[in-house]
């Protein structure tokens, strides 16, 4: 129990540390990212590095599903580093307000906002664990109950709970909460946020990609790249999405739980699919 104590204490202490320093612009993250980092060979990572660097100063992202901006996030180094333009969702209020407004307080042309995005404007009830407020939690909320509920039956919660030494409440009102968020249409969130490109659509959405995919009609948005979690979805959702894709000419490479799709027009990146 010390023990788990010690590491547990250790981990809460360097989170903080990061993303204070991440917040804060410190020099020193700066220059590790910005002198001292080097992405593996022909990993993901090393696409979005040198894709950032080939548009230093010109890159505009749109994230959904940003959560705290920097726990198991793959753009924020490059963000931070390049300094990105762009818009940031994260629907959940409180990790929204923790979180991500304060690491990206000081971007100008990048701005976090708290809403999800969906067909039409509105708002839409969102569920997720209720016990905890823990990165891993707020991490699998979802506009599926059902999506949810299949955590729990999969030992995915117990086994996160383990970890950190958490137990699941025997009620199940207090397993699973809901919230209504705020939601966004792809047209309102291009229009009030005046976005004239697209370089990266980066996607997290718990299941919920192949819709993003979709609601943002590539052939009108034209993203010159895209990169979602391809392990949340089922099979013919996935086959149905990499279809929708090539057929608008991208290029598409699975690096584990994420698929990359890069639009064939931006021929220095094709080593990437050879």
């Amino acid at each position: 129990m010390a023990n788990f104590q010690i590491k547990s204490g250790f981990k809460k202490f360097w989170k903080n540390l990061r993303f204070n320093l991440s917040a804060s612009d410190n020099y020193i993250f700066l220059f590790f990212y910005r002198y001292l980092y080097a992405p593996k060979k022909g990993s993901l990572p090393d696409f979005i590095s040198q894709y950032s660097l080939s548009k230093k100063g010109d890159f505009h992202v749109i994230q959904i599903g940003a959560n705290d901006g920097i726990t198991h996030d793959p753009i924020h180094k490059f963000i931070k580093r390049d300094r990105w333009k762009g818009v940031l969702l994260e629907p959940q209020p409180d990790v929204f307000r923790e979180s991500l407004s304060k690491i990206y307080k000081n971007h100008p042309g990048l701005t976090p906002l708290c809403a999800a995005i969906g067909y039409e404007d509105g708002s839409q009830k969102l569920y997720k664990i209720g016990f905890s407020t823990m990165r891993w939690a707020t991490g699998l909320a979802s506009f599926s109950e059902e999506k949810i509920k299949s955590l729990f039956d999969e030992g995915i919660v117990q086994k996160n709970c383990e970890k950190n030494g958490l137990e699941i409440p025997s009620d199940p009102d207090q397993q699973i909460t809901s919230e209504e968020v705020k939601v966004i249409s792809p047209e309102t969130l291009i229009k009030t946020y005046s976005i004239h490109q697209i370089d990266l659509l980066q996607i997290d959405a718990e299941g919920f990609d192949l819709e993003v995919v979709k609601m943002f009609d590539v052939p009108k948005t034209k993203p010159n790249a895209i990169i979602f979690e391809n392990e949340n979805l089922n099979p013919q959702d996935l086959e149905e999405c990499y279809q929708l894709l090539r057929s608008e000419n991208y290029n598409l490479k699975e690096f584990g739980r994420d698929t990359l799709a890069v639009k064939k027009e931006l021929t220095q990146f094709e080593h990437f699919f050879q």
